[in-house]
């Protein structure tokens, strides 16, 4: 008797939920593709952490050595006022939640890096492409590409971030499942004129904040101006020039080192402008069509936890995929599964933005307070047991290539 053929899958995006998934899929003996709209995997990128469960994941792929190596080791945020004075000083772990020693920091292009050469040998990558357009007709899904090619997967997995172009197709318009923080970012690199190492100086104002994040001892620093707005800047989205009008208009009357951090941002060649936001989909699937990562559940980059639990969140459902008999019941049990996980780590974004960007004067001078004091400060603001609130289960000896339901 013959055997069936593995199962296909396509991925779209190959950041860190895409190849995490990937690999697992792989492992787990599915056909893998990748679909990538970059022309290579995205390297550099301010720092990441991986905490709590995540780390058990990055274990298990063999991983953990080399971001070990990678770690950045941030030691310590300097606060700030708006006139450059110090307020005071903390470990990063006290607004993280994490725990000193035991949690990763890498820059995001090192985590990439890390999984793409993990599958880069073993699973197709399409750089360059990316979906057009989606037909899940029962028994495949038929997929046209930008390229003009056409083909056909059992099953289509979008891991393609907050903005996932796969999501709109299948679930519709972003505005249904985007929940706007009230705030919005540009992130740059720029010349380290403090001449920072392995920390961040934070200086703050109601509803404005500037941050310079050394993750060593280079001669440039990640900055990021951080701003409150009512409403998500939809019109600048996809204008750059618009994006360095608007937050230079923003931070026009503030002094400090905000006007040098403005005439950088002007320049920079790696502007990235967001808003902080999250996803909340009452499903993460559709037929054969599902999400991963940023795409099914972005908690914000003040949760610090997109990362994680993309890798937790991959490594589950490739597992589901193998384990159970057809697609649909394993969609359900991978939801099931990690839900209540995610929607853990998207409650720290409250935590995080209480101390990163005080809107009022009040809240200010409440999280001010709690700097000269350290005794006010938290040990441990809810995040440990929100990154190790999933255990993760043990799919190691399954190994179905295929299900019940392989196309005829």
């Amino acid at each position: 008797m013959g055997t069936a053929p593995a199962r296909t899958v396509l991925i779209s995006g190959a950041s860190i939920a895409g190849p995490a998934l990937a690999y697992w899929l792989h492992r787990h003996g599915f056909a893998v593709t990748v679909v990538e709209k970059a022309d290579t995997i995205r390297v550099g990128g301010y720092p990441i952490d991986i905490r709590g469960t995540a780390l058990e994941v990055v274990s298990r792929m063999g991983l953990l050595p080399r971001l070990r190596d990678a770690h950045v080791d941030s030691r310590n945020i300097t606060f700030v006022d708006a006139d450059g004075d110090r307020v005071g000083a903390v470990r990063p772990e006290v607004i993280t939640g994490g725990v000193e020693g035991r949690d990763l920091e890498v820059r995001r292009g090192d985590l990439a890096e890390a999984l793409y050469d993990a599958v880069r040998g073993d699973v197709e990558f399409l750089f360059g492409d990316w979906i057009t357009a989606l037909h899940d007709h029962g028994g495949g899904v038929d997929v046209t590409f930008d390229s003009g090619a056409q083909r056909t997967f059992d099953l289509v997995i979008g891991a393609d971030g907050l903005h996932s172009h796969t999501r709109g197709l299948v679930f519709g318009p972003e505005e249904r499942y985007h929940h706007y923080l009230g705030n919005c970012f540009a992130g740059f690199t720029m010349p380290n004129h403090f001449a920072l190492s392995h920390e961040a100086l934070m200086w703050n104002v109601p509803g404005r904040s500037a941050i310079l994040y050394a993750v060593g001892d280079g001669d440039h620093v990640y900055a990021f101006l951080n701003f409150a707005r009512p409403e998500p800047p939809f019109d600048a989205f996809r204008d750059p020039e618009a994006q360095r009008d608007l937050v230079a208009d923003v931070f026009s009357q503030d002094g400090w080192e905000i006007p040098r951090m403005v005439d950088a941002m002007r320049r920079a060649d790696d502007l990235f402008f967001d808003v902080i936001s999250q996803i909340h989909l009452p499903h993460w699937s559709s037929g054969r069509v599902a999400l991963a990562g940023d795409a099914a559940h972005a908690p914000s980059f003040l949760s610090g936890q997109g990362s994680s639990i993309a890798l937790v969140g991959a490594y589950v459902l490739a597992g589901e995929l193998a384990a159970q008999t057809d697609h649909s019941t394993a969609f359900t049990a991978y939801e099931e599964r990690t839900r209540a996980f995610v929607e853990l780590n998207q409650a720290l974004a409250t935590t995080g933005g209480a101390y990163v960007l005080p809107g009022t004067a009040e809240e200010l001078a409440r999280r001010n307070h709690a700097l000269r004091d350290p005794a006010r400060l938290p040990d441990d603001q809810g995040g440990w047991a929100a990154t190790t609130a999933l255990t993760l289960p043990d799919y190691a000896d399954v190994r179905r290539p295929y299900y019940a339901d392989v196309r005829r």
